[in-house]
């Protein structure tokens, strides 16, 4: 398995490497645009940057769950909650359901150039992803959670892992594919936490501060079973 691992990481650096719009430098990954050095370029490079790093390092985190012992991915909590294989299937689930939403709001938003001004929205937009954070903190506000995206145990650890590499290299090329500011050209409404209408990098970075979110869960299972392993 740790193998495997070894060989996610070396496929995202060759798929950053082979990508001419990004540059890897150390821990950064920075968007080349050579034509314009104008401020509003600048700071939407930025934005997509944030997205992407926030992308990057989650999944990462996420997938290293797959790593620990059978015994921490099926303990469940004392509070009757998820299991951390269900809490990874569940991340699974919410993806595999706003990609649909990111795909289709990603083809309405590059239609919008021929209809919009590409160069006005990005110039007065604010770039910031303030308003998604809180998304990424557990316990933060109440969730209702539709029933689809419960899970349900029918995937295959292996199964559930791939999906989840599958869904980080989905959004990572639809960031790529947006990277002129074509992601601020469609917004559509997110009812969770009150969030309004958000555009379509938005949404990519909610999906990524969703699966954040439920990082301190996977921790607090696995820190519950330690403090009753001693206890006992």
């Amino acid at each position: 398995m740790k193998i495997r691992l070894l060989f996610i990481s070396l496929v995202f650096l060759l798929f950053f490497e082979g990508c001419k719009s990004v540059n890897l430098d150390r821990n950064k990954i920075t968007l080349s645009n050579n034509s314009s050095s104008s401020n509003y370029k600048v700071k939407l490079n930025k934005y997509i940057q944030e997205i992407q790093e926030h992308l990057i390092v989650t999944h990462s985190q996420v997938l290293r769950w797959f790593e620990e012992s059978e015994d921490i991915k099926h303990y469940r909590p004392k509070d009757k909650g998820w299991t951390v294989s269900e809490i990874l299937e569940h991340i699974a689930l919410t993806s595999h359901f706003l990609l649909i939403l990111i795909d289709k709001g990603a083809d309405k938003a590059l239609r919008n150039i021929n209809e919009l001004s590409l160069s006005e929205v990005t110039s007065s937009f604010d770039y910031s992803l303030e308003k998604i954070n809180e998304i990424g903190i557990h316990k933060s506000f109440d969730w209702i959670r539709p029933e689809h995206m419960e899970p349900i145990g029918k995937k295959s650890e292996l199964e559930v892992k791939d999906e989840l590499i599958s869904q980080l290299t989905r959004c990572l090329n639809q960031l790529i594919s947006l990277r002129e500011g074509q992601g601020l050209l469609y917004s559509t409404t997110m009812t969770v936490n009150g969030l309004g209408k958000i555009n379509v990098y938005e949404y990519i970075y909610f999906l990524s501060k969703h699966a954040e979110r439920h990082l301190r869960q996977m921790e607090e299972n696995k820190g519950e079973l330690a403090s009753s392993s001693v206890e006992s």
